[in-house]
């Protein structure tokens, strides 16, 4: 006998969304517009249905293709930030929340091979939903705070039941472990941004006070012990997490060897760790109110160098802190910290630059923009100058946000690395005026007076130094392009040296014609990246200045996803002996899966706060553009054969293989 709808009461709602569905998919693509919200009526109708949720999850693949999410911001699913999926999830605009719940089913369909996309490969699809139920915890483990349960609207339940599907194919065990390793994988490249971090640590802390404890290994559960502890209670004064008046009054109250502890303790977690915790900035603002000034030093764990640093220019490190260093600014400890180990401030023209910063009123757009970004817990000069301490400090931890932003995060980067001063005049122009003026081939690029380039708006999810001076950058960046878009080579031969200074190399390298894009002389391409920087074929010559250089990113199957923007820091052996290459990836995550084999590393094989590395030959095979000085080598050795044709054919089973 036949089921009729009264037996399968879900069978209207699935006939009523297939038919939507295939609306959607032979809509041309200017009118898919008009059909994605009848999409999403009916996919609210169905998801509230016993069996709904499976039922999307069967056509999430065929969803994507039919193009529901075509013109959103879940277009580009590799760009997509794990840690706005709980707000979205959680919004008042059921259409948002529908949005969101087929991209998970989306992601989830990738975990499991049912669905392929370019850009997106398995390992970044369960990557990100890891990190989507490790930011979610508190609702998948029943903890909602009262507030939530009062104003729970009516896809709650559907949303919770997606995250358990979400949490069965990811794997409910060692769910905190990976969490933990996450965090401190992310913290051991020093991010500027640690907001997402915190978050992290924070459900971290309510999963293990529920008694949720799925740590397998006494190690992880001390790293999970280490990361609390070094936000909520670094030292004994502040163990329990009392607050901060509280503890502004055991301080006050301390006697002198208490008050050591505090210091050294402070010290010691914000550098295990990379993160600052309010407390911290506390103990800063109180040492310095107080007749306590001598601990500054071991408050901030510095070396002899550091020291030396603070001792010579005190008077500006301490009206530094004064303005930069709050609660809600914390991490601009560590940033003073390492800029002082640095010595930068023995640059001469560093010293006055901050003075000039310090004494900087910015013009309201500024300040507006600042506020915008961050909200108003701090003034927007107090954000400023915090933001400004970080990245002198970490230049390798700045990255391009949710942008599409590599140029201008680079060049940041290199300029806090290499250039600080001229950093800082930039940030003084904008500051003042609103605009930064560059020169291009002699003539002066005002970024007031052109065009919008990449950046179509300031970008919010950034640094506060990024904030002010990308949407300028990029407009520069823009012009520049436009004027050498007829020369008929790739624009960047003239742009790089032009955009980033003096010190970038004039011989210009690229495997690739740009007519037709395909491989030229490659071989002679990696023979002349062995020349220029493997120190044996270049005569021991180490690299001078960070230098710009561009590469194939691909997916971990190998696969060509885009051109991207790096700078080449250093080539030197690692403690195995092999031969790497240590750059800046201004992505925000640079531990990356390349494919065949190719895994970007960030940590234990002698990278440095900030770097990635790879072995010589593997970073070569993903390299497509580079620069050098020109100048000849004391000595070279010839490159082998054998090496170059190895290097070749990794690059053609990859980002080449449509390209020879």
């Amino acid at each position: 006998m036949a089921m009729t709808s009264q037996d399968n009461p879900i069978e209207p709602f699935l006939r009523s969304f297939d038919h939507v569905s295939r609306q959607l998919a032979e809509a041309s693509a200017a009118g898919k517009f008009s059909y994605q919200g009848r999409v999403l009526d009916s996919a609210k109708r169905l998801m509230k249905q016993p069996g709904g949720l499976a039922a999307l999850e069967a056509r999430a693949a065929e969803l994507d293709r039919a193009g529901i999410f075509s013109g959103t911001d879940w277009a580009v699913p590799a760009g997509l930030v794990p840690r706005l999926v709980g707000n979205t999830l959680a919004s008042s605009d059921s259409r948002m929340v529908v949005l969101e719940c087929l991209n998970l089913l989306r992601f989830l369909a990738v975990v499991r091979g049912e669905h392929s996309q370019p850009g997106l490969p398995l390992e970044h699809a369960r990557h990100f939903l890891t990190q989507v139920l490790a930011l979610n915890l508190d609702r998948i483990l029943g903890a909602a705070h009262e507030a939530a349960r009062v104003n729970a609207g009516e896809l709650d339940p559907v949303v919770d039941q997606l995250l358990q599907r979400l949490l069965e194919a990811v794997g409910p065990e060692g769910i905190l472990g990976r969490l933990v390793d996450e965090v401190w994988r992310i913290l051991r490249q020093r991010p500027l941004q640690v907001e997402h971090v915190k978050s992290m640590i924070l459900q971290i802390a309510i999963a293990l006070d529920e008694g949720q404890n799925g740590l397998s290994a006494s190690e992880t559960r001390l790293g999970a012990d280490r990361l609390i502890s070094a936000l909520f209670g670094p030292t004994d004064l502040c163990r329990e997490d009392p607050g901060l008046e509280v503890y502004r009054q055991r301080l006050e109250s301390a006697d002198t060897g208490s008050l050591q502890a505090e210091a050294t303790g402070m010290a010691r977690a914000m550098h295990d760790t990379g993160l600052v915790s309010d407390y911290h900035a506390e103990f800063l603002r109180f040492i310095l109110d107080s007749a306590h000034t001598h601990l500054l030093p071991a408050a901030l764990g510095l070396s002899s160098t550091g020291l030396d640093s603070l001792r010579c220019y005190q008077p500006l490190v301490q009206q530094l802190i004064d303005e930069a260093v709050r609660p809600g600014t914390a991490q601009s400890v560590l940033g003073i910290a390492l800029m002082l180990e640095r010595g930068i401030l023995y640059s001469p023209p560093i010293a006055p630059s901050l003075w000039r910063l310090l004494g900087t009123a910015l013009t309201p757009a500024c300040e507006e923009i600042l506020s915008i970004a961050f909200g108003g817990q701090v003034t927007a000069r107090q954000r400023l100058v915090a933001g400004v301490m970080m990245l002198l400090g970490q230049p390798l931890g700045i990255g391009q946000g949710n942008n599409p932003t590599c140029q201008a995060a680079r060049a940041l980067s290199m300029w806090a690395l290499n250039d600080p001063d001229y950093l800082l005049w930039l940030l003084a122009q904008v500051t003042s005026k609103d605009c930064i003026v560059m020169h291009f081939e002699g003539q002066p690029l005002d970024s007031s007076l052109l065009q919008a380039g990449l950046a179509q708006q300031a970008p919010l999810d950034a640094d506060p130094v990024s904030v002010l001076l990308v949407p300028h950058l990029d407009r520069v960046y823009a012009e520049m392009g436009r004027r050498v878009a007829g020369r008929g080579e790739d624009p960047h031969r003239w742009i790089n040296p032009e955009l980033h200074g003096w010190w970038v190399g004039r011989a210009f390298h690229i495997a690739v014609d740009v007519a037709t894009g395909l491989l030229k002389d490659h071989e002679a391409f990696i023979r002349e990246f062995h020349t220029a920087y493997h120190p044996l074929h270049n005569g021991n010559e180490p690299v001078i200045h960070p230098q710009p250089a561009g590469i194939a990113v691909t997916d971990s199957s190998g696969a060509f996803v885009g051109w991207h923007a790096i700078s080449i820091i250093r080539v030197a052996l690692d403690q195995s002996g092999g031969m790497r290459v240590y750059f800046f990836n201004p992505n925000n995550d640079s531990g990356q899966d390349w494919g065949h084999g190719i895994v970007v590393s960030t940590h234990g094989n002698g990278e440095r706060l900030g770097e990635a590395s790879l072995p010589f030959d593997q970073f070569a095979s993903r390299l497509y553009i580079f620069h050098d000085d020109g100048l000849p080598a004391a000595m070279t050795l010839p490159v082998e054969d054998a090496q170059v044709a190895r290097i070749c054919e990794m690059a053609q089973q990859s980002w080449a293989s449509n390209r020879f």
